[in-house]
């Protein structure tokens, strides 16, 4: 069995809004697929469906595809939901 470790979830804008938070302390696998770790958080803000293609994913500030990607998770690691960049 993995074992599981707690990391910090930072939600920015459009994301901190469907949340109803800025920021939450989970529990998940130390060794988690990138989607699957989406899925922990989309689980816990239902919500955030809606805006799973238009965020930019980060653990420990390094930018993250949602996909299969495995990623080695430590307790303390941020995990921070980035909204889209717009500019004109």
């Amino acid at each position: 069995m993995v074992p599981r470790g707690q990391v910090e979830v930072l939600y920015f804008a459009k994301s901190a809004e469907i949340a109803g938070i800025h920021s939450e302390t989970i529990s998940v696998p130390q060794e988690i697929k990138a989607l699957q770790l989406w899925n922990e958080i989309e689980t816990r803000h239902p919500g955030l469906a809606d805006v799973t293609n238009q965020v930019i994913f980060a653990v420990r500030q390094e930018y993250v595809e949602l996909g299969d990607q495995l990623l080695l998770l430590q307790s303390g690691d941020e995990i921070a939901i980035i909204p889209p960049i717009s500019g004109g």
